[in-house]
């Protein structure tokens, strides 16, 4: 201790030191992890509570519970969870840290409605608690799919696990889709809150821990330059992409009867959407921060006829990459008659006073161009009053791009004058990239989240109203593609979509980037 009763930062080997916001450091809690086989479990999950641990941001009395169907002793998930880490963690390997963080794993043997399961595993919680010093403090992650977690909040219900004395808190973690449509999400939200109460519940979008989707706010409210062009009066339209170059693997199972839209728009990219439109909050609380993306959410405006709002595609065999790849009705598990989509493009509107008549363009899809992730804020064209030798078309339009993934990081796009005796006006670029400006590297999203979770800090995780609002916007475009005969349009691999997604854009006379 120093004289001053803090606990001194350079004593703790297990702290990284540059991280001095000491209050980020969670507190005695255990995290009990359903689904432990996944790979999100292995490959996202375990390694973030190393990572965790190795920046000194758990306590050294964490524990860590995995609950699952194998024939597992603790020792037996103790490897597997080494392993997981060894393979896909972040930081370096440090045997202190794993030997404090091994301590703390238990392994928990059964099945979702296994009732002597859930009394081992409370026994199991009740142990920690007496020789880790976990306190009662227990969080859920129902890292498992939807329909499983009635059985599971039941179970912990009705074991006493989800009600804390009044010193200690339990909540539950539960990943995306929340739901299928606005009827399953309050249903599967029924399910949750009747066993968990509404801040205890921590809905995961992995999105929102990403740094450059934090960096959105800081951005526009910590910097005079963008805020005051940010505007209907300066932007022409919004562009916002998730493309993967790769096809859907062996997801068949999921992401049949789900597509791109269910998948990805109505999550990931209609939270991008409000990060990018809401107006400034008075604060980083999560009520105000939630109030104004709802505010948003709320304020899309769909027409009547969607038909000239959205497009839908599959991606066919081809050549990709060097590779002939198949296409989306060729891939396992995919029924030769599918119509789920493969590609997903929206047009929406915002009806406020600072997007009144810019309109967003939303698009996601598998075994296009490139990976990426970005958001693209087009401005309106210059006034040609000077340069009258030129046409308006000489001139490109001001962007400021902000790239999710990979290379995370902003691009700003203005017109510059070309070297010479000429007066030529030409597009570049002025770059802002993570791995330039900063010396360390940015944490994993689940970092974030999870430690999030375990300071009970829930300004990243969108509440219910948030889910609800995503999926009024959504359901009406999923009603009518359901309503149209026939299948998706086809795409080549390696393209930006199907020709239609072009022509969403064409129609209103502008064009897709190409990032």
């Amino acid at each position: 201790m120093s004289p001053s009763g803090r606990r001194s930062t350079t004593s703790n080997p297990l702290r990284d030191p540059r991280d001095r916001r000491l209050s980020r450091i969670a507190g005695p809690s255990s995290l009990v992890l359903f689904g432990v086989t996944g790979d999100l479990a292995r490959k996202k999950l375990m390694p973030a509570i190393y990572d965790l641990a190795n920046r000194g941001l758990l306590p050294p009395s964490f524990g860590l519970v995995g609950f699952g169907r194998r024939e597992w002793r603790h020792e037996d998930f103790v490897a597997e969870v080494r392993e997981s880490v060894t393979k896909y963690a972040r930081t370096p390997f440090n045997d202190t840290v794993w030997e404090q963080l091994a301590a703390g794993i238990r392994f928990v043997q059964g099945t979702f409605d296994d009732d002597d399961a859930f009394r081992n595993l409370q026994e199991c919680l009740d142990e920690l608690d007496r020789n880790r010093g976990t306190r009662g403090n227990h969080a859920f992650y129902l890292s498992i799919p939807p329909n499983a977690f009635e059985a599971v909040c039941q179970k912990l219900s009705e074991h006493g696990l989800a009600r804390p004395e009044d010193d200690q808190w339990r909540r539950v973690v539960i990943e995306k889709p929340f739901g299928h449509d606005l009827e399953s999400a309050r249903e599967l939200n029924r399910i949750v809150e009747e066993v968990f109460p509404p801040d205890a519940v921590f809905r995961i979008d992995h999105y929102l821990g990403k740094e450059t989707v934090q960096n959105i706010l800081a951005l526009r409210f910590a910097n005079q330059l963008f805020e005051p062009l940010w505007n209907a009066n300066y932007v022409d339209h919004v562009q916002i992409t998730m493309a993967e170059d790769i096809g859907i693997g062996s997801r068949a199972g999921y992401y049949d009867g789900v597509g791109a839209a269910r998948d990805v728009i109505q999550n990931h990219l209609l939270q991008l959407l409000a990060l990018t439109a809401m107006e400034e909050p008075i604060s980083f609380d999560a009520d105000h921060l939630r109030a104004e993306k709802e505010k948003v959410l709320a304020a899309v405006e769909l027409p009547e006829d969607l038909s000239g709002r959205s497009a839908r595609g599959q991606y066919e065999s081809g050549w990709q990459g060097g590779e002939q790849v198949n296409g989306f009705l060729e891939e396992d598990g995919i029924p030769a008659d599918s119509t789920t989509e493969s590609f997903a493009a929206l047009r929406l509107d915002i009806h406020t006073r600072r997007w009144a008549g810019v309109p967003f363009y939303l698009r996601a899809g598998k075994r296009l161009g490139r990976r990426v992730t970005e958001i693209a804020v087009v401005f309106k064209r210059a006034p040609n009053l000077l340069f009258r030798d030129h046409s308006e078309e000489d001139f490109g339009q001001n962007a400021v791009v902000i790239r999710v993934q990979p290379d995370e990081g902003v691009t700003i796009r203005f017109g510059s004058k070309v070297p010479g005796t000429q007066t030529e006006v030409r597009d570049v670029t002025m770059d802002f990239g993570y791995g330039h400006s900063f010396t360390e590297s940015s944490p994993e999203a689940y970092e974030r989240l999870i430690l999030d979770v375990l300071l009970g800090e829930p300004p990243l995780f969108p509440r219910q109203q948030e889910v609800e609002l995503s999926w009024q916007i959504l359901d009406p475009f999923e009603k009518y593609w359901q309503s149209l005969d026939g299948q998706p349009e086809t795409y080549e691999p390696g393209s930006w979509g199907p020709d239609s997604a072009d022509e969403l854009l064409t129609a209103d006379g502008r064009t897709w980037r190409r990032p």
